[in-house]
Parts: structure tokens; C-alpha cells; sequence
């Protein structure tokens, strides 16, 4: 985890908001009619792996999300081709929940089975949301070839009790500096932040479609 730990210096949400800067806005009488208050993130995630190899587990991905322009508090993390808590495991899926470096939650993983194809593509969601008092970490839509199809059940969602009353610190920077691949890049061609949809308070769900490259290889 360490390892992949960055300072973020991005612009938070309510900044993003305010300029509609690369958001579909609502529309204005929507927005005047209230503050707005965003209780829930939804990332769209793309890993194109070229030459895995099964043997050493290559490579190995992590990527963060946390409510905060930081991880100096409470975020999540998504393990993908191995799962190292509360012991590393080649292979599978895993969902941990950090404040800061220190571990609260890991889920059991899902399979342990190992990318092994050329020229897998892997999609998931990653989203996390906000309401009375518990932060709810998930993994949603998820599709490959090695896993079929996962997310969207308890063994990839994760919560925890939080004074946090809104994800208005968000940025999607943070995702993005914060994640990478951790072990064996050469064997990946892209990893990358496709989208991200903003769920406000009264319903309004914001969409930006600008692709965040993590890693490429291209």
C-alpha cells in the first residue's frame, strides 16, 4: 500500500462543481434550488493486460478511493491479482478499508484464480457512499475473463462508521495518484479511470467521461 501512496494536490468537488468543469451539469434552477451535497461516487475502471504470467502472479494492481483529497483518513483499496491481507495471496480479488495505513477491514476474496490470458481486458466499478453516519465501500459491474463476472455482493462491499456527512472532498485525482500497478507494469497495457458519476443529495446525478491514464505502455 505505502508504496503506492502519493500527495494528491487536485481540485476537490466543490470546486469541480461550481465550474462544471468537465461535469454534465443539471440544470441551473436544479442547482440554485440547494446546496449540493454529494453522498455517492461511482469510478469506472479499464485494466488491458498484455502478457500476464501466472507463476509469479503479474502483475498485481491496487487502486485507492477515498472521500477526501487524501488518504491520510478513510479510503478503500482494491486489490486485484492478489489479495495481501492478513497474508499475501497470489491471485483473486480483495477489498481493504484504511485509515490511513492503518487496516480496518478486508474482505475474504472472492477467487484465487490467476490472469493467465493475453490481452485481457478487465472493467469494474468502484464506488463508495455516505448516509447516517457509515461509510459503504463497493465493487460493482465488474467483468473479465479470469473472474467472470464479480461485484455487486457483500464480498466485495466493506463499511465503517464515519463522521464524514458528505463526499464533497472527492476528487477523482486522488483515485488516480494514488492507484497503480504495484508489481510487473511491463505486463500491462493500460490502466486507466474511464468515467465518474456523482450521485447528489436530491437525486441529480452528475457524469464526466474525461479518461484518467494510470499506466500505459503504449
Amino acid at each position: 500500500m505505502k508504496s503506492l501512496l502519493r500527495n494528491s494536490r487536485a481540485f476537490t468537488v466543490p470546486a469541480c462543481l461550481s465550474l462544471c468543469l468537465g461535469f454534465l451539469c443539471p440544470p441551473v434552477d436544479t442547482i440554485a434550488a440547494g446546496p449540493l451535497t454529494v453522498v455517492r461516487v461511482e469510478e469506472d475502471w479499464e485494466l488491458v493486460v498484455a502478457t500476464p504470467d501466472a507463476n509469479s502472479a503479474a502483475p498485481q494492481v491496487t487502486c485507492v478511493i477515498s472521500p477526501t483529497r487524501n488518504v491520510d483518513s478513510l479510503h478503500a483499496a482494491f486489490e486485484l491479482n492478489h489479495h495481501s491481507q492478513p497474508d499475501f495471496t497470489p491471485g483473486g480479488l480483495q477489498l481493504q478499508v484504511w485509515n490511513e495505513e492503518t487496516l480496518l477491514q478486508a474482505t475474504a476474496p472472492v477467487t484465487e484464480s490467476i490472469l493467465s490470458d493475453d490481452n485481457e481486458t478487465i472493467r469494474w466499478t468502484q464506488a463508495m457512499e455516505v448516509d447516517a453516519g457509515t461509510l459503504v465501500f463497493e465493487i460493482i459491474g465488474g467483468s473479465s475473463e479470469t473472474w467472470g463476472d464479480f461485484g455487486g455482493g457483500d464480498a466485495l462491499r466493506a463499511s465503517w462508521a464515519t463522521a464524514v456527512t458528505n463526499l464533497n472532498g472527492y476528487t477523482p485525482t486522488t483515485s488516480v495518484e494514488q492507484s497503480g500497478i504495484g508489481y510487473a507494469g511491463n505486463r500491462v497495457v493500460r490502466l486507466s479511470l474511464k468515467r465518474v458519476r456523482l450521485t447528489l443529495q436530491n437525486g441529480t446525478v452528475l457524469e464526466e467521461a474525461t479518461e484518467r491514464v494510470v499506466h500505459d505502455n503504449n
